[in-house]
């Protein structure tokens, strides 16, 4: 996951002097923002000069699918104090996700899963301000750097996370379902047509569990 983020943080850094945003500003999104799909569409509305409010809005959109991260990681956190639970909320991306709710659901007795969960956010947490830090130093020497086509790695490593659940009929038809909606969307402003992608396929995906015969959602453990 770490390897799979370190060119699209090049390029981040790279896109974000040549659009004339300070270094300082830059470091900034990473460290505060930390979302790089909102981080390259906030770039891109920047560069068009849109008003704060569609910038807002466009990104907490796209952000939005980290409120069913959360719900989905909420059975192993809510015996946390805040202080962990608003840490954790904080570092929480797709790539900590995929890798924290495979260990916490296969090892729900794991004593220790807050300490992995904090270990891995500060992991991709530090990873992706170093690769920051590298795009703004050389990224922006190295010519043409943003059309070597570096940020499949990222394209690949969502596939990465995905793929190893495609064997689970109700993901898979979630999947299908969230593909489709967002091919037929994709022109929607404001990054709408993701957010109904995510509704389609969590639908699609509730529908198919229940028809399997199965209760949707994460079975919860007595404390």
């Amino acid at each position: 996951m770490m390897v799979g983020a370190a060119p699209f943080g090049v390029i981040f850094g790279t896109l974000a002097i040549a659009g004339g945003i300070p270094a300082w500003a830059a470091m900034a999104l990473s460290a505060v923002v930390f979302a790089g799909s909102s981080q390259f569409v906030a770039l891109s509305l920047i560069g068009g000069g849109v008003a704060l409010p569609v910038l807002w809005l466009t990104t907490f959109v796209v952000n939005l699918r980290h409120a069913l991260y959360s719900a989905t990681l909420l059975p192993y956190a809510r015996h946390l104090p805040a202080r962990w639970r608003w840490a954790l909320a904080f570092w929480l991306t797709d790539e900590t996700f995929a890798v924290v709710e495979h260990k916490l659901r296969d090892h729900t007795g794991e004593r220790d899963g807050a300490r992995y969960w904090l270990g891995s956010s500060l992991a991709m947490y530090f990873n992706w301000q170093f690769w920051t830090i590298a795009g703004i130093a050389v990224g922006s020497n190295i010519p043409g750097l943003s059309d070597l086509g570096l940020d499949f790695a990222m394209v690949a490593t969502f596939a990465a996370i995905v793929a190893p659940r495609l064997r689970e009929r109700p993901v898979l038809v979630a999947a299908l379902v969230a593909g489709t909606v967002v091919m037929v969307g994709r022109a929607l402003p404001y990054k709408l047509g993701l957010m109904l992608a995510t509704t389609a396929g969590v639908a699609a995906g509730v529908l198919a569990e229940n028809l399997a015969g199965r209760e949707p959602g994460i079975e919860e453990t007595s404390p």
